[in-house]
Order: C-alpha cells, then structure tokens, then sequence
C-alpha cells in the first residue's frame, strides 16, 4: 500500500516523526516473518517547497502518483488556509487523491487542514481538545464531536491530540493489515486501546481578545466570582446591558452562554484543586462554588469524562 506523510508548513516534527516509527515497526514485524512489508512510505512536499528531512528522501507531489494512504501531521499551532500560505497548495490535491480512493487522516490540529478540504463536511471530526472551540467556528459544517478519540467516516479520519494519534494509527492498522498487528503494534508502543473519550485532558482557557468590552467584562466577573453566587444572575447583576443582549452577544463571540461559561469555569477550578491539594471531594465542591455533592458529580462527570475521585486517581499521583 502507498502511504504519504504530507509534510506540511510549520508541521509538528513529534507528529511525524511518531508516524514513521509506528508505520516503520509494522514493516518490520512482516519481514522478521520472511512476509513483503505492507507499506512504501513516501514523506511529501509540495512542488516549490522542498521540504528535508534528516534520514529520509522526500518527494515531490505529482499527478501521476496516487496513494492508498494520506497522512496529515499536526501543526506546531492552529493553521488557517489563506491563499498566499504554501499549505493552501494541498487542498485541491487532497482533494483529487480522496476521488481517486485515497483515505485521508489528519491527526491533532492537522484537521484544520483537512477540514479546509470539505471532506469532513457533514462528518464526525475530533481534533486537540483545546482547539475544538476554533476549529468549530472555522468549519461550522463539520460533526465535531471534541470529546471523541478518534472519528472516521467514508475514509475520512481523524484523531484528538498528541498521544491520541497512536490510536488512529492502531484503526488504522486494524483496517489495513489486521486486528493482530494493530495489538501487537499497540503492545510495542503502550497504547491502552480502550481509551474512547479525550475530555479530561482539556484546559478551560477561553479568548478574552474578542474585542467585546461589555462581554469582557462578564467573563472577569465570572472569573473573580464563580464561587460565590449561586447563579449567573447574581454574578453579573450589575453589569451595563439587559440579560437578553449580554447572552446574545456572550455566545456570539464565545460560542456558549454565560451559565455554560460559569459552569466550565467551576468545573476548571475543581479540576484544578483535584490536581494540586488534599482536600476533600465535600471541600472542593463547596470551593468550585457548588453546594449539592450529586448535582456536583453529575456535572462533573458530563463535562470532563469521568467523577472527581477517579480525575484524582489520575491526575494528582506521582509516578513513581
């Protein structure tokens, strides 16, 4: 099967670099079977932009190679398709590859690139669980569903970020070779194969540069404020607007309302006091601004993944 690994502007050296290990390791478990490797693995560029890479020869897109496979690093940040920007050249080669039968999958923020393509439009997508509130406004036909691992639909895959990759690339191999090799290749490189859900790895760490003052202000009453008032009313009371227009106008530059915004908010500083102190689950919830401890665990549990205990178990533990 001919595998391309795009190698795009200002692509996440990790990303493709964790591809070519985990692609290059399937490879060999065939030949140490005396098998034919089931991969040729090619490293693009697009014409004008040669791109190298220590160890390995790269190649050229062309119109007369077409590929089974085409994988999409991550991005080192974000990446918006603009016309002056080398990266834009790949959409409509993407594009042609995808008629032609090629699966495409992006990995991470590679789904910026991919999405830019339309071949997500209505279709699951995931991609680092940060950048889901961008990439939702950049591709407002997309499925995104930012809690998922990985997504595929009609050939067309994608995964959330860093280590979630590894877990595309085990779909992957379960598709291309088989469900043997995709265990196998998951042993060698520690992938828990049972990980379905990315949600308690994200941050809640929302844009306050919207150039909104009156929303602005909101979000630093929010902030100061989460843990006292019982509701959102009596957070932003005093602020210059009615409640009908400050909601309209918070969604419309945040993409949720005030209540989900206080809501993430509390939910961030649970977290938080989970990862880094000794108090109780009671203590935390009170803190975080809550005071029902089953109200507490239930929005817990539907916004991060899994209850404030098992977060704990997680996250506040040494390794060694």
């Amino acid at each position: 099967m001919q595998l391309g690994i795009l190698l795009t502007k200002d692509h996440r050296l990790l990303s493709v670099a964790a591809i070519l290990d985990v692609f290059e390791s399937v490879n060999r478990f065939y030949t140490e079977e005396n098998k034919k490797e089931p991969f040729t693995i090619e490293l693009l560029y697009m014409p004008g932009h040669e791109t190298q890479y220590p160890g390995y020869v790269t190649k050229a897109t062309d119109h007369e190679t077409y590929y089974d496979i085409i994988l999409i690093p991550s991005f080192r940040q974000g990446w918006m398709p603009n016309s002056p920007d080398p990266n834009f050249s790949w959409i409509p080669w993407l594009q042609h590859q995808y008629r032609e039968g090629a699966a495409v999958a992006s990995f991470c923020t590679g789904a910026f690139l991919l999405g830019a393509t339309g071949l997500l439009d209505n279709k699951p997508a995931t991609t680092h669980i940060n950048a889901g509130g961008a990439f939702a406004r950049a591709f407002p036909k997309v499925i995104l569903q930012s809690e998922a691992v990985v997504t595929e639909k009609d050939r067309v895959y994608t995964s959330g970020g860093a280590t979630n990759s590894f877990h595309l690339m085990m779909l992957l191999l379960e598709v291309y070779c088989s469900r043997k090799v995709a265990v196998k290749a998951a042993k060698v490189f520690s992938v828990d194969m049972d990980r379905n859900r990315q949600t308690y790895f994200g941050t809640f760490s929302p844009a306050e540069d919207h150039g909104d003052d009156l929303v602005k202000l909101a979000q630093e009453e929010i902030r100061k404020n989460f843990s006292k008032g019982n509701t959102i009313e009596e957070i932003i009371t005093d602020l210059p607007a009615s409640r009908r227009n400050l909601v309209r106008r918070f969604k419309q530059v945040t993409g949720i309302t005030p209540i989900e915004y206080l809501q993430k908010t509390r939910i961030e500083a649970a977290k938080q006091l989970l990862e880094q102190s000794r108090q109780s689950i009671v203590e935390v919830m009170y803190e975080s601004g809550y005071n029902d401890l089953k109200t507490f665990r239930s929005l817990f549990k539907k916004t991060v993944g899994m209850t404030p205990k098992m977060y704990r178990d997680k996250f506040s533990g040494q390794m060694v």
